[in-house]
């Protein structure tokens, strides 16, 4: 009776050993399953490890580019417009754009504007409104709006802010400034900025007098609104390619109409 019994456990304990071993080899056999759909996942979704911000173009080129840059007008401050609606005349009204950039329209309220084009704000009042009338048709016409301009400041005789009419390059422009003041302009670093957002300007120096000295005029840049020329009367150090829009006025700029 003890032999059948030590028989018994002997072979329970070789079972106990088989199938240890068969569950061991099954979780290996499932973790490298997972592991390879793992890794295949991985390979389809590439992961990018670049910490690096994404470089910003200049916005200065030598090519007329006026009509490409802005081809609509955008609304601004102390603008004026017509708003006609189609279907409904004694809802039309005319608006100014208030300095704070909205208007404030019957029976809707404020609405901005500001920075819109034309197409934009009538879309933007045609969804305003349609919340109190059944699909309204609205037009939008400029009766009074801001010019494109460019600002000559520092050592040029008429310096001030000009309109700015077709195709205007940075030689041009000091020219319709009265051009440079006699001995103390430094024509050779005149910089030009350029502004490319609410908090950034773009800075570039022209060397005019080379230009003027040489017939090259492969570096006269042609001016887009807003552009501010400013004629140093020292030499200037190494001055950055971005600059804080509130710097500019460190330069002799109004920052508020730039």
């Amino acid at each position: 009776m003890f032999d059948v019994q030590k028989r018994v456990l002997s072979y329970r304990g070789r079972v106990i050993k088989v199938m240890n071993r068969y569950w061991n080899w099954t979780s290996v056999i499932v973790v490298l399953v997972a592991m390879g759909a793992a890794a295949q996942d991985n390979a389809q979704v590439p992961v990018s490890t670049s910490s690096e911000a994404p470089k910003q173009s200049s916005h200065f080129n030598n090519t007329p580019t006026f009509s490409e840059r802005y081809p609509r007008y955008r609304l601004s401050a102390s603008d004026s417009f017509d708003v006609v609606f189609e279907y409904t005349p004694e809802w039309n009204q005319t608006m100014t754009v208030q300095p704070d950039g909205y208007i404030t329209m019957r029976s809707v309220g404020d609405v901005y504007v500001s920075g819109l084009t034309v197409d934009q704000a009538k879309q933007k009042l045609e969804e305003v409104y349609g919340k109190i009338l059944n699909r309204p048709v609205i037009s939008l016409s400029l009766r009074d709006f801001q010019k494109p301009y460019f600002i000559a400041d520092g050592r040029v005789n008429k310096p001030g802010k000009y309109e700015l009419r077709g195709d205007t390059t940075a030689m041009q422009a000091i020219a319709l400034a009265g051009g440079f003041t006699a001995r103390e302009a430094r024509t050779d670093q005149v910089v030009l900025f350029r502004r490319v957002d609410d908090n950034w300007v773009e800075t570039k120096v022209i060397d005019i007098k080379g230009m003027q000295k040489t017939g090259n005029l492969s570096e006269d840049v042609h001016l887009r609104p807003g552009d501010m020329l400013f004629v140093p009367q020292n030499a200037l150090s190494k001055i950055q390619q971005w600059i804080p829009l509130y710097s500019v006025s460190m330069m002799g700029a109004q920052t508020k109409t730039f």
